[in-house]
C-alpha cells in the first residue's frame, strides 16, 4: 500500500503504524475525535496525557509557534528537524483530545523520510505516538507492531525506524528544561 493510500485512510478516519527516527509509532487525524479515541483505546492510554503532533513540515506548526520569543524559537530551529519534541503554549488552538489536560502541545518537525512525507501528503500535522500498549516496550521492529495490534490497524508500513536507540527527546520551549531525555 502506498504512502498516498495511507494519507488517505487517516483522511477518512482511521488509525495506521508508521516508523519514526527512533519507533514504530501509531498515527491519525488529530482533528478526528473518534480517530484519537480510537488510538488512545489501543493503547490504552489515559487520553489526559495528550499526544505529539509531527509533521515533515515546520509550517503545518506556524500558528503554534508564532506566540514565541526570539530565544525560544532559535532553541527549537536548532534542533529541527529532528528527534526532538517541544512542548508549546497551545492558547486553546488544540482539540483537547490532542492535548488532554496540558496549556502546552508536543510538536515534532520530522525528518524521518516516510514519516515526513505521510504528514505531506495528509496536508497537515498528524498524531504520531509510540506503537505500543501502555506499559509495553514500544514498537522497533514491523513484526512487534503486528503482535501488539494484529489487525486493529488500518494500516502498517512505511520501512524502517531511523535507528535512534531511544525515544526522541522532549523539551519545554518556555523553560528549555529537558522533560525526557533523548
Amino acid at each position: 500500500m502506498s504512502l498516498v493510500s495511507a494519507a488517505r485512510i487517516i483522511a477518512a478516519g482511521g488509525v495506521i503504524a508508521h516508523p519514526t527516527e527512533s519507533v514504530w509509532g501509531l498515527a491519525c487525524d488529530p482533528n478526528n475525535a473518534e480517530a484519537v479515541q480510537r488510538l488512545v483505546r489501543l493503547k490504552n492510554r489515559p487520553l489526559e496525557k495528550g499526544l505529539i503532533l509531527v509533521s515533515g513540515d515546520v509550517n503545518h506548526f506556524s500558528g503554534l509557534l508564532h506566540n514565541l520569543s526570539g530565544d525560544q524559537r532559535a532553541r527549537i530551529d536548532a534542533t529541527w528537524p529532528g528527534p526532538v519534541t517541544w512542548l508549546v503554549p497551545h492558547f486553546d488552538q488544540i482539540p483537547p483530545w490532542v492535548s488532554g489536560v496540558h496549556h502546552s502541545v508536543a510538536l515534532r518537525h520530522t525528518n524521518h523520510p516516510f514519516t515526513a512525507a505521510l504528514s505531506r501528503a495528509f496536508g497537515g500535522p498528524i498524531v504520531s505516538t509510540s506503537a505500543n500498549p501502555a506499559g509495553c516496550q514500544p514498537a522497533r521492529h514491523k513484526f512487534q507492531v503486528l503482535r501488539y495490534f494484529g489487525d486493529g490497524l488500518d494500516f502498517i508500513g512505511g520501512g524502517s525506524t531511523g535507528g535512534r536507540a531511544s525515544p526522541s527527546e522532549i523539551r519545554d520551549a518556555s523553560s528549555g528544561r529537558i522533560v525526557r531525555a533523548g
